[in-house]
């Protein structure tokens, strides 16, 4: 089983966006994101740590603004925290590995597919090609991603 944490290395790598929205709990701007409107076969991982996070089989256009998705690929490497913050409350998403914040989860997601909607910033995660994952130690994976239309 891989090891995946966070370490100075990675953190130094980010872009100013991506440290303040994995390291700062902060928020892209909505429509903004890289990865909003990315198509490809393949799964989206931690920026940080490499976990993977989820499957593009699983993502879906919610019109939120953000990426979408009915659930993590692995569970264990997502954290649900309890956010109070912003007069509201609202369930944090982390990394359970690289504690990066990846967003939120609301329970306004597809009936037929589970009923969550996973809204996750671009600037946590890295998109991993179907065609790469394998060679990037993703390939217990494979099985979850299917071509997407």
């Amino acid at each position: 089983m891989p090891t995946y944490e966070k370490t100075e290395a990675a953190i130094n790598a980010l872009s100013p966006e991506e440290f303040r929205v994995t390291q700062q709990s902060g928020t892209e701007r909505p429509g903004t994101g890289k990865l909003l409107d990315n198509k490809e076969p393949g799964i989206y991982v931690d920026i940080v740590s490499g976990e993977p996070l989820f499957a593009s089989s699983d993502k879906y256009d919610s019109g939120c603004g953000w990426p979408s998705f009915t659930k993590p690929i692995e569970p264990a490497y997502v954290s649900e925290l309890r956010d109070s913050t912003l007069g509201m409350v609202r369930t944090e998403v982390r990394s359970a590995n690289g504690d990066s914040h990846l967003g939120h989860v609301f329970p306004d997601g597809p009936a037929d597919r589970g009923g969550l909607r996973y809204c996750i910033n671009s600037a946590s995660l890295r998109f991993v090609h179907r065609d790469a994952m394998e060679d990037e130690g993703y390939g217990d994976y494979l099985n979850q991603v299917e071509d997407v239309e």
